[in-house]
C-alpha cells in the first residue's frame, strides 16, 4: 500500500479517543486508524493521556441512570472496533458494520456510474460509501459543516492534493472542491462522513440532492 500522506487531525483523534464524536465520524476515524500505523501510535498517546487525567479527578456521586447511559454509548460505538486489520478492500471496523466486503454493499446509483450506500445517520452526522468510476469527476461543491473522506480503493485528486488508500481528507466551510477519481483503470471507493448538507454549485446536483440525501 502506498505511504499515507494525509492523516487524521489531532482534534479528531482526541475526540475519537474520548468517545465524543458522532457515530459517522467515529466510523471513519476507526477505519483510518486501522490502516495507519502513525495514527495508532498517536491514538495510544491520547488514550494514555486521557487515563492519566481521569485518575486525577475527584470522585463524585453518579446519576441513577449512569450505567444505562454508559452501556448505550458503548453500544453506539460497537461498529468501530479499533486498530485491527483485515484482508480485502474494507478494514475490520467497516467490514463489521457492513457484514462483509465490497460484495456485501447495497449500492444505489447516483449518476454516470457513481453509486453510494448510506451506512448510518443519527441526526448528528451521516456516513456513506461512495463509488466513483475511474476518471469521473464529482460535482463542484462546498460544505455547510465538516466532511471527512477516507480512500479505501483507487485514488482521487482534490484542491489540496492527491489521495490514495488510507489517506483522509477533512473539508470544511472554507473548502470548495471538485474531486476527480484517478484515471488509471481502478475505480475509487471512499468512506465519507458529513455533519451538514453539501453546497453544490450546479443546478442539477442541487435538484438531485433531496433524493440522494447528500
Amino acid at each position: 500500500m502506498p505511504a499515507i500522506r494525509h492523516h487524521v487531525p489531532d482534534d479528531m483523534l482526541m475526540g475519537y479517543a474520548a468517545g465524543v464524536l458522532p457515530q459517522a465520524f467515529d466510523l471513519v476515524v476507526a477505519t483510518h486508524v486501522s490502516l495507519n500505523d502513525d495514527a495508532r501510535v498517536r491514538l495510544a498517546g491520547f488514550e494514555e493521556l486521557g487515563g492519566a487525567v481521569l485518575s486525577d479527578l475527584k470522585e463524585v456521586d453518579l446519576a441513577p441512570d449512569s450505567l444505562e447511559q454508559t452501556l448505550a454509548k458503548i453500544s453506539r460505538m460497537a461498529p468501530t472496533e479499533r486498530g485491527t486489520r483485515s484482508n480485502g478492500v474494507f478494514p475490520a471496523p467497516l467490514r463489521k458494520m457492513i457484514g462483509g466486503d465490497v460484495a456485501a454493499v447495497k449500492w444505489k446509483s447516483i449518476a454516470r456510474g457513481t453509486k453510494q450506500a448510506v451506512l448510518c445517520s443519527d441526526g448528528e452526522a451521516t456516513a456513506r460509501l461512495l463509488y466513483i468510476p475511474a476518471g469521473q469527476a464529482m460535482p463542484e461543491h462546498s460544505h455547510r459543516g465538516t466532511e471527512m473522506t477516507l480512500v479505501l480503493q483507487g485514488g482521487y485528486s482534490s484542491v489540496d492534493g492527491h489521495y490514495v488508500r488510507g489517506d483522509l481528507e477533512v473539508a470544511d466551510q472554507q473548502t470548495n472542491h471538485t474531486p476527480i477519481a484517478d484515471d488509471d483503470g481502478e475505480d475509487c471507493i471512499c468512506l465519507v462522513a458529513t455533519d451538514g448538507r453539501l453546497l453544490f454549485n450546479g443546478l442539477l446536483p442541487r435538484l438531485a440532492q433531496v433524493f440522494l440525501r447528500i
